[in-house]
This record gives structure tokens, sequence and C-alpha cells, in this order.
């Protein structure tokens, strides 16, 4: 395999890591679980040596720069927190969220730009609209987006 899956676990959904680990083991690709805290794993997913927890230091950003510092050209990664996806995306780095949505270079300025509105609400005491919580649909427009980004690196 010549590349690698990332993921930003720090705010990754179980059921969303569950996900990954299944996809790698059946196609055998190396996996990076990337936060600044020890994050459960499936039981499943110790059973195998595609699988790597890197714990970074447990300060802001520790996770991100981690990632960045070593993701590949060919690898792709997993991240729900825009600011990353931007470097990402920067980087021409495969790069969607936990929601089944591919980042691109036409959509990360829209997202970085309603992020940080959201973040002057927020500052100001004003509760911005909020994204619903993760559910099946989620986890299935997740499935396959991560399903089709990985049919084509393997294609690749």
């Amino acid at each position: 395999m010549d590349f690698s899956l990332w993921v930003d676990a720090d705010s990754c959904p179980v059921p969303v890591r569950e996900l990954v680990v299944k996809f790698i083991l059946r196609l055998a690709i190396p996996c990076y679980f990337v936060a600044n805290r020890p994050i459960p794993l499936p039981s499943f997913a110790r059973k195998t040596n595609l699988i790597t927890m890197i714990v970074t230091e447990n300060t802001e950003g520790a996770a991100d720069d981690y990632i960045v510092a070593h993701v590949q050209h060919k690898d792709m990664v997993i991240t729900r927190d825009i600011p990353l996806a931007a470097r990402l995306v920067e980087k021409n780095i495969t790069t969607i969220n936990d929601r089944g949505k591919l980042f691109s270079p036409e959509s990360i300025r829209e997202d970085v730009s309603i992020r940080n509105f959201n973040y002057e609400l927020a500052q100001m005491g004003i509760q911005p609209e909020r994204t619903g919580n993760f559910n099946k649909k989620n986890l299935n427009d997740f499935a396959n987006c991560l399903d089709r980004e990985l049919q084509k690196k393997l294609r690749q």
C-alpha cells in the first residue's frame, strides 16, 4: 500500500472509528489515529499491526500539528476540524469529515468563513446554529464518502 489513512481522533465519533477500522482491515490500509489523549479503539482493532494510536502532547493543536507534519502527499485524512482541513487541503491532501463531506479548495474557504463567523458569535455570547447530533444518515454518508475516496486511492 502506498498510502495511509490518518484520523484526527480527538473528536471522532465512536461509530466512525469502528467503521474506519472495518474498512482498513478489509482493505489492508495502514491507519494512524492521532489525539492528544488516549482514545479507545474497537477491541477487534488490537489484533492487527495496521493500526497505530499516536498520543501527542496534551496541548492545543498538538494532534493537528502532528498530522500536518507527518502526512504524505498520497495519504488521506479524516477530520471535523475546519482549520486542520484547510491546512491539509492547502497541501493537496485528500481530506473528509466524519459526516461524509470531501473538503476541496473551492469549499474550504466557505467552511473556514462559516467556522470563523460562528466562533465570533460564540465569543459575543450568541449561540450559533449547531449541527445536529451524529446519526445513522451521517454514518451512511461518511461510509459512502470514505469508500469512494479510498477506491480512488487504490486505483491510483
